[in-house]
């Protein structure tokens, strides 16, 4: 499954169904970049969640409604619902130890 870069516009249908991990990053996030290659990663693993991409400078509207203060911030949606958030970079072992709680 291959990474989804949300926008404003189609976050609630990316969340929508199934275990979502959400990044909210910014290009100028130094954290953010060392997580990237973590999430695809995952992903080319086939990871339990679908792994969205939301970024802070370009979905402003997305960003505020989750009151997202910091970058990076991990939010874990299960069907359109939010059940968890972490922040901060995480190595490849908590994120799926994160996910898998859910899962």
């Amino acid at each position: 499954m291959a990474i989804v870069h949300a926008t404003d516009a189609t976050f609630q249908n990316d969340i929508k169904e199934g275990l979502v991990l959400v990044d909210f990053w910014a290009a100028w996030c130094g954290p953010c970049k060392m997580i990237g290659p973590v999430l695809e990663e995952m992903d080319a693993a086939g990871s339990a969640a679908k792994i969205v991409k939301v970024d802070v400078d370009n979905n402003q509207g997305t960003a505020a409604e989750y009151q997202i203060m910091s970058i990076p911030s991990l939010l874990l949606f299960k069907d359109g619902e939010l059940v968890d958030k972490t922040v901060g970079f995480q190595p490849k072992e908590a994120l799926e130890a994160f996910i898998s709680k859910h899962a």
